[in-house]
């Protein structure tokens, strides 16, 4: 590890799927990469485009069923509508529970929370999402609050592109 690479030899998951929210997927990639880490887009399919809400195309590396949490330092949930199909598998639930358990980054941005929601572990969580799933974060016991970024512990929330550079400083903290 070095200065320049603080994440070398460090691996991350990013799910993706059609509809995802090109910045709030790319963004983190392209952050975590720059930091020396390798990441991997993970869908339902592998080797399948999938577009985002704008048009980016993004191919996935592997199937979320391939995946096993033990291979990763941490997820990254991007929004977009993407989230909301995503989180009816029991793969990408038992993942991010796996997550969880081992205390690894869990980072969701916007619309995004609705994976950790459905997985069940936002229960007394400090969070920010979407204002669109503040009810669900809420009633998911989560402890809602507006904010650019939220950490707590190993959990790391945003709202919106716009807050992307508070996202990614607040993975690097957990992270570093």
């Amino acid at each position: 590890m070095t200065d320049s690479l603080p994440l070398a030899g460090q691996k991350f998951l990013l799910f993706v799927g059609a509809d995802y929210e090109d910045l709030e997927l790319w963004y983190p990639k392209l952050r975590l990469e720059e930091a020396g880490a390798e990441t991997i887009m993970a869908g339902l399919e592998a080797n399948q485009t999938y577009l985002g809400k704008h048009g980016y195309p993004a191919v996935s590396e592997a199937t979320i069923d391939s995946i096993q949490s033990s291979d990763y330092q941490g997820v990254i949930c991007a929004g977009g509508w993407m989230p909301d199909k995503l989180r009816r598998y029991d793969k990408v639930l038992s993942l991010l529970q796996e997550f969880h358990a081992s205390e690894k980054l869990i980072a969701a941005i916007c619309h995004g929370g609705w994976m950790p929601i459905s997985a069940g572990i936002y229960q007394g969580v400090k969070v920010t999402g979407s204002p669109g799933i503040k009810d669900d974060l809420v009633n998911a016991g989560a402890i809602w609050e507006d904010a650019p970024v939220v950490v707590d512990r190993h959990f790391v929330c945003s709202r919106r592109p716009g807050d992307l550079p508070d996202f990614c400083r607040g993975i690097l903290e957990v992270l570093l």
